[in-house]
């Protein structure tokens, strides 16, 4: 019984509370906070001596506003940019062909051109182009380290399109690269078509056919900005079943275009893009940018 008494006295002086100080809450916690220095611009605790101070610095880059997209979906000729390099020039062809011709086409191109997925080459790294091509002309064609080899055998309707559009542009083209965007997931990057064999200031012709795409280009940024597309303009032309699109002048000198990934339902679309490919320079790296002198006829 004894020893039950003793153990009670033990348990019960751990539970008591510790004595209360009169004037006093919080405790050291209290105690601390009562020698925070509140002086603007520092934060000090204790005894602590170095403090922190907070400075705003304007930056010395002028602030730039983002200017707005431009959208461009009527016929026209639209001169985009005027640089040193030369004009920019876009023409736009909604309805080159009537809807039941476009149909037509598009269906006999699908099921009858050979279709393939492109391996390209990035920083060393093989990876499947998101589309499918095919290509015809007399020349290979080299573009992101990798060559689709000379086609002469056009099908017969590629042709006939061909005649009609440089009837339509007043161009002469001897190349045609076939791209098949199966749905919204496939798509192309930024880039220019600047190879050295397309020669300098190139003419390109874009036929769609199939579901409407948008077709985005972006100005090239100015050597200040240092690679930065920020602040640059940006131009929007949505490309329905077939709709022709020239890109003219300095625009693969001065503009990027893209066809990126759409996330809500798109059919196949076929784009039809004429070219002209030049032999390139004896000894130069095939695909590669390079000055381009063109033989005189």
């Amino acid at each position: 019984m004894a020893d039950k008494r003793q153990r009670a006295r033990v348990q019960g002086s751990w539970a008591k509370q510790p004595p209360k100080h009169s004037g006093q809450t919080g405790g050291a916690l209290n105690s601390q906070s009562r020698n925070v220095n509140t002086t603007s611009g520092s934060w000090s605790f204790g005894n602590q001596t170095s403090s922190t101070n907070f400075e705003f610095h304007q930056s010395e880059k002028p602030i730039k506003d983002v200017p707005p997209e431009r959208i461009i979906e009527q016929a026209g000729d639209y001169e985009i940019s005027r640089e040193p390099s030369g004009v920019s020039r876009l023409r736009l062809r909604p309805g080159f062909l009537c809807s039941e011709e476009a149909d037509w086409m598009f269906s006999k191109l699908l099921a009858e051109l050979p279709w393939s997925q492109k391996t390209n080459y990035r920083q060393g790294e093989a990876y499947e182009e998101p589309r499918l091509t095919c290509w015809y002309g007399e020349l290979p064609y080299t573009y992101a380290r990798s060559t689709m080899s000379a086609n002469s055998q056009w099908h017969p309707l590629l042709l006939t399109l061909r005649e009609a559009v440089e009837r339509a542009s007043g161009c002469s083209f001897n190349s045609l690269l076939c791209n098949l965007y199966r749905d919204g997931h496939d798509s192309i990057g930024w880039h220019s078509d600047d190879e050295a064999s397309l020669g300098p200031k190139p003419s390109i012709a874009s036929l769609s056919l199939g579901d409407t795409r948008v077709f985005s280009l972006r100005k090239q940024p100015p050597p200040e900005d240092g690679g930065d597309y920020t602040y640059v303009e940006r131009i929007r032309v949505p490309l329905s079943h077939g709709t022709l699109l020239l890109m003219e002048g300095a625009t693969q000198d001065d503009w990027q275009h893209q066809v990126a990934k759409e996330y809500h339902d798109r059919g196949p679309r076929i784009n039809l893009t004429f070219r002209t490919i030049h032999p390139e320079p004896e000894g130069h790296k095939p695909g590669t940018k390079t000055q381009f002198i063109a033989k005189q006829p």
